[in-house]
């Protein structure tokens, strides 16, 4: 099985050692009747769609706004197969902009749909009034292109043009997705006087990758107020790389993973420095410089130290008792109070004064509001910029805000440090959404300090309690204890908010299975969010005079299927969690019956480090079971090589939690 390849380089350095130089180009064929019969693909008989070819090219040139801007090609070509590869025509098309002097325009669309009529090809183009914009934020537009005529069968063929002034980044490529690619090409093109960073991740092997140089001159105009523009030419070398990968399968999503944006073949572009003949300057920011900007935007930090009168009126009543029991009153008051509307984004799109006012903002907003808050009583608080699971991971090394989507608040009172996330109802002082475990954060603080929010750090301890004695001929009675974990008890608090409480029981009701009944139920600390609840039931289990009972001793509770299907994987598993789940049970054998099959008992390790653990205890003396079932996994994170073991740990578990007692009527 093969590991990820994830690198942070300069421009010039190779990505991978492997890759072949060839010199095969691909050529967009005129599309002919035998093209469109076709149903099926080898790369995957069973997709949807193909891309039959993707093929980009960004280059940079000098502009008339007194700099340089860079362009970006592409031409794609999908064959839709079934009505499930629909998606693939529609097209969302970031562009951004800020002013006149910074923006990105598309250009030159063109796109046909191509379908077999009659035994003829039929054209059918997209038009202007088939593009449509959707305005996302004030500095964000995406355009949406949808071609016509599409159907089973049919070829899209689209090609565009992006002008960008972002030279900071450059257009991103991506060589692998859900849909199969027979070939994915990408050409960029660097002129020596700006330098590069390549970041590239991905288990996809290039089929090509090769560079050439040469030299070429570029021109700027640069605008005057009065007068034509002045021209300037500059003669510079220019690196050409090239980029393929064919025939790559769709990606396809496994439990246990993150984002698939960390899997899927992909590579990025930022900026690092300025070279001859410009003036030398590195662009590659600190840690600390990049907070520091941060803390200077007027949309992230440099409100939260203002005096901040207009939250006088709530802060006196929060502001009592020791510095903790202020933090916690505090939290507690923006969590219950404001609502959090956009789950992800790092920056202000209202002012702090606007959201406490109006009670509502995004994750951002609702932090921001916290720590201003927090400040306010004379609490040491400070942003915390995280990227989450779904969103992906950050790179450590470069701190390119892109990567993260998230704001989270850190406080420290007396050398103890909590995270809080106030956008999250139900959720307790100090604890966090597992999506929030993702690893490397930074604190927006003078030092940037770091902050390392591990799955593995997260252990999930769950206890569950069955106990059926006092039988008779009618059955047995006895009672159901559990407390699940903190991240489980979350969720079931949201569920019964949103659902109502006796749709818990009728959860237990359906796991338990058919033949156990539940009587008189309640639940402990359904308010109380910084605790996990406590389920109790009554139950009866009714006996019904069989001559032979089967019963299952871990009564719903136990693994029932092994979450990894898959007899190999390329990446690794990315559990939310640590698993530690303990399961007692005690059963009174009525009178009038003998056992005839108990399971066997059994300890067994994961690995040799003892990274978990499974242990199944039962016997049976003087008419009573007991069992005492153990589940282990001491952290969350497992590479693709102890992908085989773990699987297999697994499907013992489950296997031993399928195994029945048996009792038979004496004769």
């Amino acid at each position: 099985m093969r590991s990820i390849f994830l690198s942070l380089f300069l421009a010039g350095t190779a990505i991978l050692a492997n890759a072949q130089n060839k010199s095969e180009v691909y050529k967009f064929e005129k599309i002919t009747p035998e093209m469109l019969q076709r149903r099926t693909y080898a790369l995957d008989s069973g997709a949807n769609a193909v891309i039959l070819a993707d093929v980009g090219q960004t280059e940079i040139e000098g502009n008339a706004k007194g700099w340089f801007n860079f362009i970006f090609r592409r031409h794609r070509r999908v064959h839709i197969l079934s009505k499930g590869g629909y998606d693939e025509a529609t097209f969302s098309i970031p562009l951004y902009h800020q002013s006149s002097d910074l923006e990105e325009r598309l250009e030159n669309i063109k796109a046909t749909s191509y379908n077999l009529e009659n035994g003829k090809v039929v054209e059918t183009k997209l038009t202007k009034d088939q593009i449509f914009t959707e305005k996302k934020n004030r500095n964000l537009d995406i355009k949406k292109i949808t071609l016509p005529a599409v159907k089973e069968g049919t070829i899209i063929d689209i090609e565009y043009r992006i002008t960008s002034d972002y030279l900071y980044t450059l257009q991103p490529w991506d060589f692998q997705g859900s849909t199969p690619r027979l070939w994915s090409e990408y050409v960029l093109q660097v002129p020596s006087f700006l330098e590069y960073l390549f970041i590239y991740k991905g288990y996809i092997p290039f089929y090509i990758s090769e560079k050439s140089d040469r030299v070429t001159q570029f021109t700027v105009l640069q605008p005057k107020d009065f007068g034509p523009a002045d021209r300037h030419q500059l003669t510079a070398g220019v690196t050409t790389y090239r980029w393929v990968t064919r025939e790559v399968p769709g990606f396809r999503p496994e439990a246990f993973l993150s984002a698939p944006s960390n899997y899927l073949s992909h590579i990025d572009f930022q900026l690092a420095a300025y070279r001859e003949p410009l003036n030398y300057r590195n662009l590659v920011p600190t840690w600390p410089q990049q907070a520091q900007t941060l803390l200077k935007d007027e949309n992230f930090g440099q409100k939260l130290d203002n005096n901040n009168g207009y939250l006088s009126e709530v802060m006196g009543e929060l502001m009592r008792g020791s510095k903790l029991e202020q933090a916690i009153s505090i939290y507690r008051f923006v969590r219950d109070n404001v609502t959090c509307t956009q789950q992800e984004g790092i920056y202000l799109q209202n002012p702090v004064k606007d959201v406490f006012k109006s009670r509502k903002g995004s994750v951002a907003e609702v932090n921001l509001l916290l720590i201003t808050m927090l400040r306010y009583a004379g609490i040491e608080a400070d942003p915390v910029m995280i990227s989450t699971r779904s969103h992906g991971t950050v790179f450590t090394t470069y701190p390119m805000l892109t990567r993260f989507n998230y704001i989270l608040a850190t406080v420290n009172i007396d050398g103890k440090t909590w995270h809080l996330d106030a956008s999250k109802p139900r959720m307790g002082f100090g604890r966090l959404h597992p999506d929030c475990y993702n690893g490397m954060g930074r604190v927006v603080n003078n030092e940037a300090s770091p902050v390392y929010l591990i799955a593995d750090s997260l252990r999930e301890k769950k206890q569950t309690v069955v106990f059926l004695g006092s039988p008779d001929k009618k059955g047995w009675t006895g009672s159901f204890q559990q407390t699940p974990g903190y991240i489980e008890s979350y969720r079931m608090r949201r569920y019964a908010a949103e659902k109502g409480t006796a749709t818990l029981f009728a959860d237990l009701q359906k796991s338990l299975g058919q033949q156990i009944m539940l009587g008189k139920t309640s639940v402990d600390s359904l308010s109380q969010f910084d605790f996990p609840l406590g389920i109790r039931a009554e139950l009866t289990m009714p006996l019904n005079d069989e001559d032979i009972v089967y019963i299952s001793p871990m009564f719903g509770e136990g693994m029932q299927e092994n979450p990894l299907k898959s007899p190999e994987r390329l990446y690794p598993v990315e559990m939310p969690h640590a698993i530690d789940e303990t399961f007692n049970m005690t059963l009174y054998v009525p009178d009038g019956y003998v056992l005839d099959e108990l399971p066997k008992s059994t300890r067994m390790k994961l690995n040799e480090q003892n990274e978990g653990s499974f242990e199944y205890l039962i016997s049976h003396s003087e008419g009573v079971i007991s069992l005492r079932s153990r589940l282990r996994v001491g952290k969350a994170t497992f590479t693709a090589q102890e992908y085989e073991v773990l699987r297999e740990f697994f499907s013992q578990v489950v296997a031993k939690h399928k195994e029945q007692i048996v009792l038979k009527k004496k004769k």
